[in-house]
C-alpha cells in the first residue's frame, strides 16, 4: 500500500475532480439566440458553476467570507502539492516513477487546457500550473536530496 502511495501523484485527485465537474456539468459552447443565430460563448461554460458559493462564513468585521467551488478545488490542490513536495524528498525508485506520472499528468492538463472549452478557466490553469510545479520541484528536491545522500571518501 505504501508503494502505491509513493507512486501515485496526489494532484491527480483535484484534477480528476475538476474533470468530473467539467464533463458532467457546464453547457454547450454554441447556442442559438432568439433570432435563431448561432452564438459562441466567450467564456468556458463551467465558469459560472465554479463561481458559485461553496461555503460562506460571517466575519467579526461584518462582511461575509465566501469560498467558491473553484477556490475550494484550488485549496485542495495546494494541500496536495505540499504533500507531493514532502514525498519528493525520498530518493527511491517509486519517487522517480511518481515524477514521470506527474509529468504525464501535466501534459494531459496542458492538452485539456488548450483544446477543451470547459478547461479554459483560471481554476484549471492554476491546477495545471501546480502540476508543472510538482514536476519541477519534485525533480529538483529529489536531485538535491540524492546529492546529499551520496558520499565520497578520500580527497575526491
Amino acid at each position: 500500500m505504501r508503494l502505491i502511495f509513493g507512486i501515485f501523484p496526489l494532484l491527480v485527485i483535484p484534477v480528476v475532480l475538476y474533470n468530473l465537474l467539467a464533463l458532467t456539468s457546464g453547457g454547450p459552447i454554441e447556442t442559438t439566440n432568439a433570432a435563431g443565430q448561432l452564438v459562441t460563448a466567450s467564456v468556458a461554460p463551467l465558469a459560472a458553476m465554479l463561481a458559485e458559493t461553496a461555503f460562506s462564513l460571517p466575519m467579526i468585521s461584518g462582511v461575509e467570507w465566501v469560498l467558491t467551488k473553484g477556490d475550494a478545488i484550488v485549496l485542495l490542490a495546494v494541500t496536495f502539492l505540499f504533500l507531493e513536495i514532502l514525498k519528493s524528498t525520498s530518493t527511491g525508485t517509486a519517487t522517480i516513477i511518481n515524477h514521470g506520472i506527474s509529468l504525464l499528468l501535466f501534459i494531459i492538463c496542458l492538452v485539456q487546457f488548450l483544446l477543451m472549452p470547459n478547461f479554459a478557466t483560471s481554476t484549471f490553469f492554476i491546477l495545471m500550473s501546480m502540476t508543472l510545479l510538482d514536476v519541477l520541484a519534485g525533480v529538483i528536491v529529489t536531485i538535491v536530496s540524492a546529492r546529499r545522500d551520496f558520499g565520497v571518501g578520500g580527497d575526491v
